[in-house]
């Protein structure tokens, strides 16, 4: 993806979007019938260095693996739709505006490992159920030695994607004045949109 300087993300930024970001897209660099496979998914940033997930076992993702094993891990959030006027600069015509997306994109490029060993994939599992179920819930801890679970472990596969490097954007008027994006932000608390909200967060955090 093209990254400006002004829009690019600090290791910070995107290590806190990865923080409330846990759904994203899969992208494999091997083909599937002459195309990459694409897996929307569930996902746990583990470590700065580490994702866990896990899939059914007749994805077609596996195919691809073999083929190679890189992967692109997508996330994309806190979008919203800046309008021609608002974007024109000031003393220009508005009518004449160009309009841009403000958003957030994590892009982690990785080597996958398949997990087929079932005390691996048990662990994967569990580290992702504490993540995402209540702490009230009791399957938190899945084990083949509960029979349910042994019945249904052969039918997933994990992933452990290594993180090889991170390419990571927050466009939010970076190439703007300060003067500027203030306006383009009170149009944002006008319309209040969907996602305008949290745009307009990130435009006054990267404008201050």
């Amino acid at each position: 993806m093209l990254i400006h300087p002004w829009d690019e993300a600090t290791r910070t930024e995107w290590q806190a979007a990865l923080r409330s970001i846990d759904f994203g897209q899969l992208v494999t660099a091997g083909h599937v019938d002459g195309y990459p496979v694409v897996v929307p998914t569930h996902f746990l940033y583990d470590t700065d260095a580490t994702v866990l997930l896990h899939l059914a076992r007749p994805n077609p993702v596996w195919k691809a693996l073999e083929q190679d094993p890189k992967v692109v891990l997508a996330v994309t959030a806190d979008w919203a739709y800046v309008e021609a006027a608002w974007n024109a600069n000031p003393g220009t015509d508005p009518d004449l505006g160009v309009p841009t997306s403000y958003y957030t994109s994590v892009q982690l490029l990785c080597t996958a490992e398949v997990v087929d060993d079932p005390g691996e994939l048990a662990e994967i599992l569990a580290l992702q159920l504490g993540h995402f179920e209540p702490s009230t819930s009791t399957r938190i801890t899945p084990s083949p030695a509960i029979e349910s679970d042994r019945r249904l472990l052969p039918g997933i596969r994990g992933l452990r994607l290594r993180i090889d490097s991170v390419r990571a954007k927050q466009k939010y008027g970076g190439n703007k004045s300060t003067e500027h994006r203030g306006q383009i932000a009170d149009h944002l608390v006008d319309r209040n949109a969907p996602g305008d909200g949290r745009a307009r967060e990130h435009l006054l955090r990267r404008t201050t």
